[in-house]
């Protein structure tokens, strides 16, 4: 998956939208941040639970990875880009959108 490719999907959630942050690209809805880009290394990271990243890890461990640190440990986790498939995202891009829109699903 390319960097603008991560980019087109995160903006075909409802409502979501691109602000930022420093040097990193976050993609919003109603100013809760589900998922990032930083462009100049090409680290994306979703936010996810610990049960959603744990189930991710099991099932697609070459496409997704904790963040390290405590962020992580909280659930926020790495995609992969050069492994990722788009299907394989849009589905834990649809556990992030949903946990920062729980309204608007």
């Amino acid at each position: 998956m390319l960097q603008e490719e991560f980019r087109r999907l995160a903006l075909t959630f409802p409502e979501a939208v691109v602000s930022g942050h420093f040097d990193v690209t976050d993609f919003r809805v109603r100013g809760k941040i589900f998922a990032t880009l930083r462009e100049a290394d090409g680290r994306a990271v979703l936010k996810l639970s610990p049960d959603q990243q744990q189930l991710l890890m099991e099932t697609a461990p070459a496409q997704f990875e904790p963040v390290k640190g405590s962020w992580g440990l909280k659930g926020w986790t790495r995609v992969v880009l050069d492994q990722a498939d788009e299907a394989t995202v849009r589905n834990a891009m649809g556990f992030a959108w949903r946990s920062v829109s729980p309204t608007l699903r």
